[in-house]
């Protein structure tokens, strides 16, 4: 029987973020997927600045924004009949609408999960991940100790056992681990059934150049949205379809985009079909035993606002840190509470926000009576708030302006500039210990006494101590994942045992 540490099922923006950073950390990591190989299909398209935090921490950043040069030229979003149709709506007319410079050092991405998936894959392997493809869980059981899983290859038929501390579930809305685990969800539910069409054409002035040009269509025939992708000429369009409808024929697939383009002489090459569901689920938990849900496992979301395959990143890193630390002795198994405790709160802001971009974009029909109200765009991307167990909190406050940081618990360390650089150029790797002076021995005893990889950072100047919230002999712990575990904003009589003490409570020693 082969034995890993953690094993990941699937091999999506969730699953593979979840097996590079796992990966990264030193951890044994088997990653499988049923199907041949990465996406195909350019859904998912777009990274945050919080995403590209992420891949930064993984060396990745440039990488991915190398594969969307759109990335730095501009976004539209638009709500129109058709192309070149009545305009009801401009979201967005320019991406610097939502210049986040003030708040971090990352920059919006563009690129989509299609160039995306194999950078992770490529990372991943480089640090030491297994990853197969063609092959699917058959079964699995978990115990106190671990969890048994049966996989079979597609190609061959032949079945083997895999013996994992953890199991990962990042096996898509549509997944069984979930529903072998006896979770349920709750949500609207399914919204409408479309088709997705990728096509090359010459759309001549349709679409701006060079920019992420995004239109949601309500035109007389159909509803659905239109996209360019990365490669120049291929575009995506989405079309809504009727319940039982399964496939369109070519001709009507044809009709569909010269409606949706007004071209009605153009001769499309359609590059692949395929049905989705637009949808809005939250798993009830998001973890059970030693099983763990990430990305479309644990919540599917209406794709309104681009923030489906973001939060998946989110919840593969998230969860990928705390396993490693768990599985080093960093911490005790209950730092892994902290992981529902922390993403279950996103998803659910995630899916509220996406729902009310969809009823604005695409389903003005769509009632949302009882639902919260939206998240501010730019609070919901780089001021969410962690509140679990692995953060010591001051106050209930869940979002706040990221342009203002607060330094407070639970929130995004604060950007602020060092030379040439950043504070968040020392975070990504290891807990970090920020502070104006006098914690220098203090971080060096705890890092002895423990075997903690924790840094030290000596930084006295008044911009950092505004943003921190930090006064003469003040302290800020930062997490691995950049989010600030606690502060002592005005110093502490025994800096070592606070210390030591504060690590104990966030990691479950």
């Amino acid at each position: 029987m082969e034995r890993v540490d953690v094993l990941v099922v699937g091999a999506g923006l969730g699953g593979l973020s979840a097996s590079m950073f796992l990966a990264l950390e030193g951890v044994n990591v088997l990653t499988v997927e049923r199907h041949p190989g990465t996406s195909l299909h350019p859904r998912a398209s777009g990274q945050t600045p919080r995403t590209m935090e992420l891949y930064r921490f993984a060396g990745i950043d440039q990488k991915v924004l190398g594969v969307s040069e759109r990335a730095s030229r501009g976004l539209r979003i638009t709500v129109a009949s058709s192309l070149n149709g009545t305009v009801f709506h401009r979201i967005v007319d320019d991406l610097d609408e939502f210049d986040l410079s003030a708040a971090t050092a990352a920059p919006w991405g563009m690129a989509g999960q299609d160039v995306v998936e194999p950078i992770l894959l490529e990372r991943a392997r480089e640090a030491g991940a297994q990853v197969r493809f063609s092959t699917e869980l058959v079964s699995f059981s978990q115990d106190d100790d671990g969890v048994t899983a049966v996989l079979r290859s597609r190609d061959s038929g032949e079945e083997t056992s895999v013996r994992a501390s953890y199991l990962v579930a990042a096996d898509g809305g549509r997944g069984r681990i979930r529903e072998a685990l006896g979770i349920g969800t709750s949500g609207v539910g399914t919204i409408s059934r479309s088709i997705g069409i990728v096509f090359d054409a010459d759309l001549g002035d349709r679409l701006l150049p060079g920019v992420t040009d995004l239109f949601y269509l309500q035109g007389p025939e159909f509803t659905g949205a239109l996209v360019n992708t990365d490669i120049p000429g291929r575009y995506v369009c989405s079309v809504d379809v009727p319940e039982g409808v399964d496939a369109l024929p070519e001709e009507r697939l044809v009709q569909l985009i010269r409606a949706a383009t007004d071209l009605p002489d153009l001769e499309p090459k359609i590059q692949w079909t395929g049905m989705w569901e637009m949808a809005a689920r939250i798993a009830d938990r998001f973890a059970a035993g030693r099983v763990f849900l990430v990305g479309d496992a644990a919540k599917v979301t209406p794709p309104t606002g681009g923030m489906g395959g973001n939060t998946a990143v989110g919840d593969g890193h998230d969860i990928a840190w705390k396993l490693a630390a768990v599985l080093r002795g960093d911490a005790g198994p209950g730092l892994l509470d902290s992981y529902e405790a922390e993403r279950k709160p996103i998803a659910e802001m995630v899916v509220n926000t996406s729902l009310h971009n969809a009823k604005e974009r695409l389903v003005p029909d769509l009632d949302l009576t009882g639902l919260a109200e939206p998240v501010d765009q730019v609070a919901l991307t780089l001021g969410f708030r962690y509140r679990s167990g692995a953060v010591l909190a001051e106050d209930d406050d869940v979002v706040e302006n990221p342009v203002e940081p607060s330094g407070r618990p639970g929130f995004r360390a604060p950007h602020v500039p060092v030379g040439t650089g950043s504070t968040w150029d020392f975070l990504g790797h290891s807990w970090v210990l920020f502070s104006p002076g006098g914690w220098r021995d203090a971080v060096s005893q705890v890092r002895a006494e423990t075997g903690i990889a924790l840094e030290y950072q000596e930084i006295d100047d008044p911009l950092f101590r505004g943003r921190f919230g930090l006064g003469d002999g003040g302290a800020t712990l930062v997490r691995p994942d950049g989010i600030v575990a606690w502060r002592c904003p005005d110093g502490a009589a025994d800096p070592a045992g606070t210390l030591w003490d504060v690590l104990a409570r966030v990691l479950s020693r």
